[in-house]
């Protein structure tokens, strides 16, 4: 993290040097676009929120303790099929429902959610996650004793390619957990030693090779500036270069600690 602050503290111009902004804000109606109808000023500081605001926020912070309370004591979840219902389902209920809430409490317009800057950002990021997702996840699938047999041969000779199966793998299948249970076994069936696989758990974090997770979409469509972009080629994206810092210096403190500690 220390990495990746320094290098994006130094990282392109201010805008106000920024030749292309300047040249995009000079047009009045991009410039209303980017600062908003209030200004570039604009600010919450001295503004009292309404009644409607702070309710929808109370029910916002209530449905999140529930879903901790939850979390913490799968006793209290409904049982389902012999077990405790999934997080995963408990987190879409009570969010769902403390959107109805809001909705319903704090008599909000709900014609007027999808016009919002959050809504649309969310929707793209949900439409392209799941369709990069179901992707991903189904060619994986049907290739993954090819993959294995491919990575066994070069992994077992050079130990530290461990590291880019692993950030590759990652990718493909959208998620660090799936990564990590796919290729540690694999890993350790082939003779990787544990040091190895251990030091290279953050290459595991794959989801910027390619702009498609939700939190670099929304970051895109949430920056009027422009500056957060894809770039032509796709791949260089605003994203890449922190990413790969950030994986990298930690691949390698990794290898460090592990050899310090004498694990490989």
């Amino acid at each position: 993290m220390l990495a990746i602050g320094i290098f994006s503290w130094f990282r392109g111009k201010d805008l106000d040097q920024d030749e292309a902004f300047q040249a995009r804000i000079a047009d009045p109606e991009q410039r209303k676009i980017v600062y908003g109808e209030t200004g570039p000023s604009a600010t919450l500081l001295g503004k009292t929120l309404t009644t409607s605001q702070w309710t929808a926020m109370w029910i916002f912070i209530g449905a999140i303790v529930v879903v901790a309370v939850l979390g913490a004591f799968p006793a209290l979840r409904p049982v389902m099929a012999g077990k405790p219902m999934s997080m995963v389902l408990t987190i879409q209920m009570f969010m769902l429902m403390a959107g109805a809430f809001i909705v319903m409490f704090t008599k909000t317009d709900p014609g007027t959610i999808g016009k919002t800057e959050v809504f649309r950002a969310g929707m793209v990021a949900v439409v392209a996650v799941f369709g990069i997702a179901w992707m991903a996840d189904t060619v994986f699938d049907a290739h993954l004793p090819e993959l294995k047999a491919a990575l066994t041969d070069l992994v077992k000779t050079q130990p530290w390619t461990y590291a880019i199966a692993l950030l590759l793998v990652s990718k493909l299948v959208n998620s660090q957990a799936a990564a990590i249970s796919a290729m540690v076994p694999v890993g350790l069936a082939i003779g990787v030693p544990p040091g190895f696989i251990v030091a290279f758990a953050a290459a595991s974090y794959g989801y910027y090779i390619l702009p498609t997770y939700p939190s670099d979409l929304a970051a895109i469509q949430f920056d009027r500036s422009g500056t957060t972009r894809i770039g032509k080629y796709v791949i260089n994206h605003s994203f890449i270069i922190p990413g790969l810092i950030g994986v990298g210096t930690s691949c390698l403190i990794g290898y460090l600690l592990v050899s310090a500690r004498g694990m490989i």
